[in-house]
């Protein structure tokens, strides 16, 4: 299996619902250091799983969405379609990894994106927390 691994970054506000949540129930922005690995067992032609350059311009596309955005806005809940109580790491992690998947069925990787069979994505709270998602295509 081959991997392609492309980083970005994401600053966001956001609050969480739950005594669970401790002092992250009240507003507080956040920095996340976006991994987006995409895998599939085949080269193309020119050797390449996807191209990078096209890889990276997408990520960041994807991740402008979210970029200093308020995610406890409704009106900007509507419009990235962020769903649920929580935009948790989690949730993030896998709306990131499926707007990817709609970007790679599209064709916006290159040719190589329409045969990838995986995508992951991680987004690093700091440098000792993090969560994945991780889907097939």
């Amino acid at each position: 299996m081959f991997k392609v691994t492309v980083r970005d970054h994401i600053m966001i506000a956001h609050s969480l619902r739950g005594e669970v949540f401790g002092p992250a129930q009240r507003l507080h922005g956040a920095t996340y250091v976006v991994d987006a690995t995409f895998a599939g067992p085949d080269l193309d032609a020119d050797g390449i799983l996807v191209d990078i350059g096209r890889a990276t311009e997408v990520v960041r596309e994807v991740l402008g969405r979210l970029h200093y955005r308020n995610l406890d806005d409704d009106t900007m809940r509507d419009e990235v379609g962020v769903a649920g109580p929580n935009s948790s790491t989690e949730v993030l992690a896998r709306w990131v990894a499926d707007r990817l998947a709609e970007r790679a069925h599209a064709g916006d990787l290159g040719p190589g994106g329409r045969s990838l069979t995986g995508i992951e994505v991680t987004l690093h709270e700091s440098h000792i927390a993090r969560a994945s998602y991780e889907r097939a295509l």
